[in-house]
C-alpha cells in the first residue's frame, strides 16, 4: 500500500504515546524463533535493559538462553567467548581475503589494479566484516567489548597509511586483547603501526619531538584528563618515545624502533626517573600507567558509563576501580563488578547510530551482507572507524539527539524491504503457532523490539490508522512494526 514518509512518521509518534510499557510484559513463546520447545517466561524490563547492554540487540535465542540460566550464568558464559562455537559467523567473513594478511600484504594488495582490490576495499571490508560479526556473532559480549575499546584507543582509518594499517590494529590489538589484560591491551596499541601513524609517532624524533602520542597515551589511553599529570610529563614522555617508527621499505608497515631518532638523555615522566635505554624507556613509562589508580579509575569510569549509565554510579566506580587494581587491570575481573553489581541498577541510554541499526536488525532476525547498513551509517553520523579525533565516538546520550530523519529513513526502508541484499521475515518471527489475530501479532512485535506490547488503545489506534488506508493485514503489521523502530521508544536501550 502506498504510505507516505509523514504518515509513517505520525504512527512512529503515536507508538511512544502509549502511557505505559508494562515491566513485566510477556514475551511470546511463539517468538521463540531457534528454540520453541524452551518455555518462555515473563522478560522483565530490566532483563530486557540488560540484554540490550550485552548485546547489539537480543535476539529471540538468546532471550531464551537468559531466562534459562538468569543474568549470572549467562554473563559467565559470553566472558568465556573462545567456547562459544561461532563456525557460522566465520564462514561468512571468508570472503574477506585482507583481514588475516600483514601489513606489507595488505599495503601490496591496495596497489592492484586487478581483482577487485584498491585503497578503500580495504577499510571497507574492515567495516563490513565489523557489521557482521557484531550482527552475526554469538559472542555477543566480546563483540560489545571490541567496540568499545575501539573507540578508546581511536584510530582514523583514513589517515595516511592507516587505510590498511587498522585492520592488522584490529585483529592484533583490539579483538586479541579485548577480554584479557589492560597491559597487554595498552602494550599492543602503544606498538601497533596504526597507532603510531595516527598519532604522528612516526614524526617523533630527537631533533623535532612530536608529543601527539605521549599526550593520548595518558590523556585518553591509561591516566585520563584529570589523572594527575602535567605538561613535563608529556614532553618527557615524548622525548622517551622518539625513535619508536614504522618501517618504510622492507615488511613495509611493522613496527620499529629507530636508535638513530631516539634522545639518549636522561627522562623524569611521573616522579620516576628513567636512565637511557633505547626502546625498554617508554616501556618503563608504560608498565608504570597500566596499573596506577587514576588508571583503574578512568577506565572502571568508561566501563560503568558504556554499560550502566551516563551518569556512572560513583560507588561501582570505586569497586571495579579497587579490582582493576587487585587484578593488575584483568577485564573480565572488572566486567564481572560492573555488570553483575551495575546492570540490575542501570538507567536508560539513547542508541549510538550504530546501535539502533544493529538493534533493528538483529531483533528482526535481518539477514544482510552490511554494505548496505555501512552505507547507512554514515548518514547517520557513525561510519566505523572514521570518528577523526582520538577520543572516540561519543558514549552519552547527549551527543546523538540530533538529526532523526536519517533513523525513520532506515526504517522505512528496512521494513519494506528496500535494503540492498538485507531482507527480513516478520511472519517466520511469529512462526505456525500466530494465532492469527492482528492484534496478537502486533502486541508479539512490539514484545520483541519494545520489550513490552504496546497500550492496548494505541495499538488499535494504530491499526486503524494503518487499516485505513486500505493495507492488509500483513502490510499493517509492516508499517506498524517500522512504526515502532522509528519511534522514540526505540531509540533507548
Amino acid at each position: 500500500m502506498p504510505l507516505s514518509r509523514r504518515d509513517f512518521l505520525k504512527l512512529s509518534a503515536l507508538v511512544t504515546a502509549s502511557a505505559a510499557l508494562s515491566a513485566c510484559a510477556p514475551v511470546y513463546q511463539r517468538l521463540a524463533g531457534d528454540l520453541p520447545t524452551v518455555p518462555w517466561t515473563a522478560l522483565g524490563a530490566n532483563d530486557f535493559l540488560a540484554l540490550n547492554r550485552l548485546t547489539f540487540g537480543p535476539r529471540v535465542e538468546e532471550r531464551a538462553r537468559f531466562v534459562e540460566i538468569g543474568l549470572r550464568a549467562w554473563v559467565e558464559e559470553q566472558l568465556d567467548f573462545e567456547s562459544i562455537n561461532d563456525l557460522d559467523c566465520e564462514l561468512q567473513l571468508a570472503p574477506f581475503k585482507s583481514l588475516k594478511k600483514a601489513a606489507n600484504e595488505l599495503e601490496g594488495i591496495s596497489n592492484q589494479l586487478f581483482d577487485g582490490y584498491d585503497r578503500e576495499t580495504i577499510p571497507n571490508e574492515l567495516r563490513q566484516a565489523t557489521l557482521i560479526r557484531q550482527i552475526y556473532s554469538k559472542r555477543q559480549l566480546y563483540e560489545v567489548m571490541v567496540e568499545f575499546w575501539s573507540d578508546h584507543f581511536n584510530i582514523f582509518i583514513e589517515k595516511g597509511n592507516g587505510f590498511y594499517l587498522k585492520t592488522v590494529d584490529d585483529r592484533e590489538v583490539i579483538r586479541k586483547h579485548a577480554l584479557g589484560s589492560f597491559r597487554d591491551l595498552v602494550w599492543a596499541s602503544a606498538h601497533s603501526p596504526a597507532m603510531m601513524i595516527y598519532l604522528d609517532n612516526q614524526a617523533n624524533e630527537k631533533s623535532h619531538p612530536n608529543e601527539n602520542y605521549a599526550r593520548e597515551l595518558m590523556e585518553l589511553h591509561t591516566l585520563g584528563v584529570d589523572g594527575g599529570y602535567t605538561q613535563k610529563d608529556v614532553m618527557e614522555l615524548a622525548r622517551c618515545l622518539t625513535g619508536w617508527n614504522v618501517k618504510e621499505h622492507f615488511w613495509l608497515g611493522d613496527f620499529v624502533f629507530k636508535d638513530d631518532l631516539h634522545d639518549t638523555g636522561e627522562k623524569n615522566v611521573l616522579g620516576l626517573s628513567i636512565q637511557p635505554s633505547g626502546i625498554k624507556e617508554a616501556e618503563q613509562v608504560i608498565e608504570m600507567l597500566v596499573v596506577l589508580p587514576s588508571t583503574a579509575k578512568f577506565i572502571s569510569t568508561k566501563l560503568v558509563r558504556r554499560f550502566i549509565a551516563d551518569d556512572p554510579p560513583q560507588a561501582l566506580i570505586e569497586k571495579a576501580a579497587q579490582t582493576f587494581i587487585n587484578t593488575k587491570g584483568d577485564i573480565k575481573s572488572v566486567l564481572r563488578v560492573v555488570l553483575l553489581e551495575g546492570l540490575p541498577l542501570a538507567q536508560p541510554k539513547y542508541k549510538r547510530p550504530a546501535n539502533f541499526v544493529l538493534s533493528s536488525l538483529r531483533m528482526l532476525n535481518a539477514e544482510t551482507d552490511a554494505v548496505a547498513i555501512n552505507e547507512h551509517l554514515l548518514r547517520m553520523g557513525q561510519q566505523y572507524f572514521n570518528w577523526t579525533t582520538p577520543d572516540g565516538y561519543p558514549d552519552y546520550s547527549e551527543a546523538w539527539q540530533g538529526n532523526l530523519m536519517p533513523r525513520w529513513q532506515f526504517a522505512f526502508a528496512l521494513i519494506r524491504n528496500e535494503l540492498k541484499n538485507t531482507k527480513h521475515n516478520l511472519n517466520s518471527l511469529l512462526d505456525v503457532s500466530s494465532t492469527g489475530i492482528l492484534q496478537d501479532d502486533v502486541d508479539s512485535i512490539a514484545s520483541l523490539l519494545l520489550g513490552a506490547p504496546i497500550e492496548s488503545s494505541v495499538r488499535d489506534g494504530l491499526i486503524d490508522t494503518v487499516r485505513g488506508a486500505d493495507a492488509t493485514d500483513e502490510e499493517t503489521l509492516q508499517i506498524i512494526a517500522a512504526s515502532v523502530i522509528a519511534s522514540p521508544a526505540f531509540q533507548w536501550r
